[in-house]
């Protein structure tokens, strides 16, 4: 979804999303959680969130969330990785969307897939910043989509 189209955001009322926010670039990911938190509201879904230390630790938390009883309606990752010198970069990039990925396919969970992969701090701020590309909003209205998807499949 393209940011001219914020204003489509699917209605999903009483819906529980759940952020798992990835707080290693703080001030990146606090504007990737208020544009998330501005789209979950426009929704009429309710927002819950948790911090986890890196974008690596994101599956885990959705994972163990997901199985912990009364699971969420959708997940939101949020995260940046900014590429260093070494390969870390890709290891952290690649494992973490492919976790989320298989989180989605086999356990059946919407997620929204929110974490940053970038070169410098620069494309970072202007990947997250909510009054321009408001990463964190569309990888909202991502996983509400999915959720307001779900519901209808399964109504049949």
């Amino acid at each position: 979804m393209k940011t001219s189209d914020k204003a489509a955001v699917q209605k999903v009322p009483g819906a529980r999303i759940l952020i798992v926010a990835a707080y290693y670039y703080r001030d990146i990911v606090d504007q990737l959680v208020t544009g998330a938190k501005a789209a979950i509201e426009a929704a009429g879904a309710e927002a819950a969130i948790i911090d986890v230390p890196g974008a690596f630790e994101i599956p885990t938390a959705i994972s163990w969330r997901a199985k912990a009883g009364r699971p969420f309606d959708g997940y939101i990752a949020l995260g940046c990785v900014i590429r260093g010198e070494t390969s870390h970069y890709d290891y952290v990039c690649g494992e973490s969307a492919r976790a989320l990925m298989d989180l989605g396919v086999r356990d059946g969970i919407a997620i929204g897939y929110g974490i940053l992969t970038v070169e410098n701090e620069a494309q970072a701020k202007a990947r997250a910043d909510i009054s321009g590309r408001d990463k964190g909003g569309e990888a909202a209205r991502a996983c509400l989509a999915l959720v307001a998807l779900r519901r209808d499949l399964l109504r049949g």
